[in-house]
C-alpha cells in the first residue's frame, strides 16, 4: 500500500420533506450520493465516505413506525449492492452508512465497508444510542426508538488502500472505543454523523482531534447540512473534516453546502507521531480494570 492515500468526504443536504414516503426520500438521496460519489472519483479519492444514515432525512427528530420501512439486511440488500457495483466500477472504498434490518424486526444504525473490487467486508455497528430531546417542540434525537445498541465489537477493515475503524456520530462523545479502535490497527476512523447546532456544536472541532491525537491515526468527520422539514430541530451544520495525528486540519467543508471535501493521508506522519509520543508502549490496562465495572 502507498503511504498517502486520498479521502473524499460527502456532505450533503437532504431534498425532501419528511411528509413524503421513504421510497422516495431513499430514490431522492441514493440518485444524488452516487453523483458525489463520482464527483469524489473525479477528484482523486480512493476511500469515500457518506453522511450518517445517507439516504434520508434525520428521522430520529420524530417517533413514527413509518421509517422502519427504510432498514435493508446487509449485505444483501439492495443499497449495498448497488453500492458495491459502484465500487468496483470506480476502484475505490465506499463506508456506507444506512439503516440495517437483521431478521424480522432487529434494527441497527449501521455502516458497511465495501472494497475498492466491491467486495463486502463488513459493518459496524453504533454503540451508543442516545435518547435526548431537543427544545420544546416534541423533537429529538429519538434513537432508542429505532436502533438496539451495537453488538460487533469495534472491528477494523484492511481495504486496498488503507486499514479503517468506523465509529458513529455520538460514538465521538466516548473515548474508549477510539482507543479499542485504535488498538485493533486503524490508521484512519470515519465519524458519519448527523449533528445539529447547539449544545454540542464546539465539541465538534475538539473531541475528534483530541481521538487523532491519543490515538495516532487519522479520523474523518462527516456531517449533512441544512434544515430538514416538517421538524426543522436545527442547523445540520456541515464542516466534515479530516484531521491528522497532530491533531492539524487537512481539509474542512462548508457549514451550509452540497461538497465533496477532499484531504490527503500520510500513513508516514502516523508512524511518526507514534514514535514520538509512545502512548501505546506507556498504557496501564492493568490499571484500567475498574473501568468496567462501574
Amino acid at each position: 500500500m502507498a503511504d498517502q492515500v486520498t479521502i473524499g468526504l460527502i456532505q450533503a443536504s437532504n431534498d425532501v420533506d419528511g411528509k413524503e414516503p421513504v421510497e422516495v426520500h431513499k430514490q431522492k438521496a441514493i440518485e444524488k450520493h452516487i453523483t458525489l460519489v463520482r464527483e469524489a472519483k473525479e477528484k482523486g479519492a480512493q476511500i469515500v465516505c457518506l453522511q450518517e444514515i445517507f439516504y434520508g432525512p434525520y428521522f430520529c427528530s420524530e417517533q413514527n413506525t413509518k421509517w422502519y420501512d427504510a432498514a435493508e439486511e446487509i449485505p444483501n440488500g439492495p443499497t449495498t449492492k448497488l453500492f458495491q457495483e459502484l465500487a468496483k466500477e470506480l476502484g475505490v472504498v465506499i463506508i456506507l452508512p444506512i439503516y440495517e434490518r437483521e431478521g424480522i424486526a432487529t434494527y441497527y444504525n449501521t455502516a458497511a465497508v465495501i472494497d475498492a473490487d466491491g467486495a463486502y467486508l463488513g459493518k459496524y455497528r453504533k454503540h451508543h444510542i442516545p435518547h435526548v430531546a431537543v427544545g420544546d417542540q416534541g423533537y429529538g434525537f429519538w434513537e432508542k426508538y429505532y436502533f438496539k445498541p451495537g453488538n460487533l465489537g469495534y472491528p477494523v477493515f484492511d481495504t486496498a488502500f488503507a486499514k479503517i475503524g468506523v465509529y458513529i456520530c455520538y460514538d465521538r462523545h466516548f473515548p474508549e472505543g477510539a482507543r479499542v479502535l485504535g488498538l485493533n490497527g486503524a490508521e484512519i476512523v470515519f465519524n458519519p454523523s448527523a449533528t445539529v447546532s447547539g449544545t454540542s456544536e464546539y465539541l465538534w472541532k475538539l473531541e475528534q482531534p483530541a481521538h487523532a491525537v491519543a490515538n495516532g491515526y487519522y479520523v474523518a468527520a462527516i456531517n449533512r447540512v441544512g434544515y430538514e422539514g416538517p421538524w426543522n430541530m436545527g442547523e445540520f451544520y456541515g464542516q466534515s473534516y479530516l484531521v491528522d495525528p497532530r491533531g492539524s486540519f487537512v481539509a474542512m467543508g462548508s457549514r451550509d453546502k452540497d461538497e465533496v471535501i477532499i484531504g490527503v493521508m500520510d500513513k508516514k506522519m502516523i508512524r511518526e507521531v507514534r514514535d514520538v509520543w509512545q502512548f501505546y508502549r506507556d498504557r496501564r490496562p492493568e490499571t484500567y480494570e475498574k473501568m468496567t465495572s462501574i
